[in-house]
């Protein structure tokens, strides 16, 4: 294994793998930490964990555990993925994260570049943007678990951190890896741990990719990784990895536990062709919302194309009912909720799976208890068709702001081995 990346969410990760394996790299995504060792052929390991909400001292040492297991791989670069919107609190978990592993490491510094431009994620003068708003004024400052406030990100990592924090500004990206390269290690000499690196275009995220070829640790959205492979191609570490991909006909289904503006979009656009039916958080909460009927219901309502169950309210319905109940309550129950539907659909023979929000998702995993997967076609930009082999089945995870209008029926198609239209 050439390139070893920890993942702090199930579709972030997936996001990743779909990225190295597009550069040509042979791609597995783990859940959780594995047990063995990685099969010789693997280039780059992606271990998926579920630690971008809960406390920092969990998340920090379930890190350093899938640090630990990538060593023993031979890993030669480690980078550590995250959301492209900085999803985090003021106490963490980026920050303490990225503390740890680059201790363990010994990393001199560590590029922070969360951008990601195909879902309209760039970093200009260190503030983050979604398509042409701050990500202050995107909606991301409603999130129900980590509400990003503030884009500046060199102000927003100094509330996680000790650490010093550089800059490498657009001016210097824009002119390529040389002055990128120079501007990281003059930020490193001043004392900076850290550098939060602009960039707009995918070009940018290649060129400061190649900057970073001996860097130990790069942290970011997928997009940094962008670069990466040419690294290890241009060093005769890899070749071109061939993706054999078949879907799987059968049942299907969709669930959706993302309040995001795009998910809310979805859920809009495929209700006005194909069986939905919501679920309150209210019953979820006090435990009258059954997974099994939601289960039978699904199975019941194959005929009418791909059914979708969903939670997902407007940001305000969601604010009150953690005021009633808090939000690591309504969290638990929600997340418990799909993890359960999840198995019931399973245990029904659904084979074609489809979910929303990155916690949903993990839930999903964490239920199935799928180890790893194999990474197959993207469906829309950051979310790529995944098949497990115990339970044998394909899901796709969809980060909440990702993907088309349509996307449900999109990926559903592509999850039958269908091609992309």
């Amino acid at each position: 294994m050439l390139l070893g990346c920890i993942g702090d969410d199930f579709t972030g990760s997936s996001d990743l793998a779909n990225t190295l394996a597009k550069g040509g790299m042979r791609t597995v995504q783990y859940n959780g930490v594995p047990n063995t060792a990685s099969d010789r052929s693997v280039d780059a390991g992606v271990v998926a964990l579920k630690t971008r909400t809960i406390s920092a001292s969990e998340a920090v040492k379930q890190s350093l555990a899938a640090l630990e297991w990538l060593r023993r791989q031979g890993c030669r670069q480690y980078l550590f993925k995250y959301c492209s919107t900085f999803d985090s609190t003021p106490e963490g978990n980026i920050g303490p994260v990225l503390d740890a592993l680059g201790d363990a490491l010994g990393a001199a510094r560590a590029i922070v570049c969360p951008a990601f431009p195909a879902t309209g994620r760039s970093i200009y003068q260190g503030h983050l943007f979604v398509n042409d708003r701050l990500l202050s004024e995107s909606g991301m400052e409603k999130h129900p678990l980590t509400p990003m406030t503030d884009p500046d990100l060199r102000r927003w990592l100094a509330r996680q951190t000790a650490r010093g924090i550089g800059h490498v500004p657009y001016d210097v990206v824009a002119g390529g890896p040389l002055p990128i390269r120079d501007a990281l290690k003059a930020a490193s000499a001043s004392g900076s741990r850290y550098v939060v690196v602009d960039a707009i275009q995918d070009k940018d995220l290649i060129a400061i990719g190649e900057a970073a070829e001996a860097d130990v640790l790069l942290s970011g959205g997928s997009g940094i990784a962008l670069g990466l492979p040419a690294n290890f191609r241009r060093a005769g570490l890899i070749g071109t990895a061939a993706t054999h991909w078949k879907g799987i006909q059968g049942p299907g289904a969709a669930l959706c536990g993302s309040c995001s503006t795009m998910s809310r979009r979805q859920i809009a656009e495929h209700r006005k062709n194909y069986p939905t039916r919501v679920v309150e958080v209210d019953a979820v909460v006090d435990g009258t919302a059954n997974p099994v009927e939601y289960a039978e219901w699904a199975i019941g309502h194959q005929h009418h194309g791909l059914p979708l169950v969903f939670s997902s309210a407007d940001p305000e319905a969601v604010a009150a009912a953690q005021n009633r109940y808090g939000k690591e309550r309504v969290a638990t129950a929600v997340e418990g909720f799909f993890g359960e539907l999840a198995r019931q659909l399973s245990a029904r023979g659904v084979r074609r799976l489809v979910t929303a929000g990155g916690e949903t998702s993990g839930a999903v995993v964490s239920a199935l208890n799928i180890s790893s997967f194999e990474i197959g076609p993207e469906i829309d930009p950051g979310v790529p068709a995944l098949k497990a082999r115990d339970p044998d089945m394909v899901l796709a995870l969809k980060s909440g702001n990702f993907g088309s209008a349509g996307f449900f029926e999109k990926a559903a198609d592509v999850l039958t081995g269908g091609v992309l239209r």
